[in-house]
């Protein structure tokens, strides 16, 4: 090697393996501190565009579980409700079964009618507040609500109303139905048998869409876990294996600055050749 004062090509050598030491410590640095080896685009073009798009289905997954969760919520709701019709009308039975009676006393039966008006009542009351988020499935004029199924919105569960107001296919008791007679009474026993049997039915229908919303909710849930390891796969450091690699370019950082030194003492050298 020529030993020259302008160029010291030794000490361009040492800076060249410093600064790329350097690099490579920076680089392992900032996967320790974000806990990622792709953070960003200039990492891996190509990986953080993959994580990119999956992170967006994970994020569509999320508005996904809500609309379940609220669907779950409201049909829970219709349910609670549903059932309470059903034992107001188990008691609207025994009202009006009683009332058929034909030696029933006047003020006897003025009282069981004053009961069943009063539990009629109660169900009107019962499917006019039955209500989650604005989705009431009771009422008159419901008409159901859908939940989004997936992360693109083309798929959805539907969920059907079960009107269960007076005078309906489901709840046949009339809004203005009593017991004050005989006839009424055996009138009133038929529609409130009718109507039990039909509320059940109804019930069965809200329970099943129940389960299947859950369901749903749960593999919602599973499919979101999935796609986040996947992404931590694709992005995450592996810290365990960066703190050693940390720890090995500390000490190569160290030796280049010493490599370095030893290099800028070689023009040094060139004056002991001209020393007498």
């Amino acid at each position: 090697m020529v030993m020259s004062v302008n160029t010291n090509v030794g000490a361009m050598i040492a800076l060249q393996n410093l600064n790329a030491t350097n690099a490579q410590l920076a680089t392992t640095q900032n996967r320790i501190n974000t806990g990622k080896s792709v953070a960003n685009a200039k990492d891996n073009g190509a990986i953080w565009a993959i994580a990119q798009g999956q992170r967006a289905e994970i994020g569509a997954l999320s508005a996904v579980k809500q609309s379940l969760d609220r669907g779950v919520a409201a049909v829970d709701v219709a349910l609670a409700a549903g059932e309470t019709v059903s034992d107001l009308l188990l008691q609207m039975k025994e009202k009006a079964l009683a009332a058929t009676d034909a030696s029933l006393l006047t003020a006897a039966r003025a009282a069981l009618n004053e009961d069943f008006v009063s539990l009629r009542e109660q169900i009107a009351s019962v499917t006019a507040n039955a209500e989650f988020n604005g989705i009431n499935l009771l009422k008159t004029g419901a008409t159901g609500f859908e939940a989004l199924a997936n992360a693109q919105g083309t798929s959805t569960l539907t969920v059907d109303a079960e009107v269960m107001a007076l005078g309906g296919t489901i709840v046949s008791v009339g809004a203005a139905q009593t017991i004050s007679t005989q006839a009424a009474a055996a009138a009133a026993h038929t529609a409130v048998s009718n109507s039990i049997d039909a509320v059940s039915g109804a019930l069965a229908r809200l329970g099943t869409m129940s389960k299947a919303l859950s369901t749903h909710t749960t593999f919602v849930g599973k499919l979101t876990d999935a796609l986040e390891a996947g992404v931590g796969n694709l992005v995450d450091a592996d810290l365990a294996k960066e703190s050693a690699k940390l720890q090995a370019l500390q000490t190569k950082q160290q030796l280049g600055v010493q490599a370095l030194g030893i290099a800028n003492q070689t023009p040094q050298l060139v004056l002991s050749l001209f020393r007498s």
